[in-house]
């Protein structure tokens, strides 16, 4: 298989997507978010978090405290895309995502996530 057939090849092989989170083993707090491309966002993830530019500066400071080794990265729940070319999987991954925030409720002093303005309000 020549380079053009392997980028092609990888380009239209689904990523799994989902619900992960980014566990803190000393303290356990977490940061849990969704994404269609799960290895493309926990990489991006511990890229910034080493260069120190991650925007959440609360993940940042404690990635800065306690180090790498401190930090797991989890897949919550994958999304198994429709066999239908019009899917858009965002509705689905917002539920999921909704249903884990709700389960697991990391704000605060749990977690890393800031509740949006449509949790207040409810």
């Amino acid at each position: 298989m020549n380079r053009k057939e392997k980028i092609r090849e990888y380009k239209s092989t689904p990523r799994p997507m989902g619900v992960y989170q980014i566990r803190n083993c000393e303290n356990g707090r977490l940061l849990v978010g969704s994404s269609q491309n799960l290895p493309s966002i926990m990489n991006r993830f511990r890229m910034e978090l080493s260069m120190g530019t991650c925007r959440n500066r609360a993940l940042q400071n404690d990635w800065n405290e306690f180090g790498e080794s401190t930090f797991e990265f989890e897949t919550l729940e994958l999304l198994e895309p429709l066999d239908d070319s019009d899917y858009n999987p965002e509705d689905d991954l917002e539920y999921l995502l909704e249903t884990w925030l709700e389960k697991l409720s990391p704000y605060e002093g749990k977690g890393y996530n800031i509740r949006s303005k449509r949790q207040c309000d409810s």
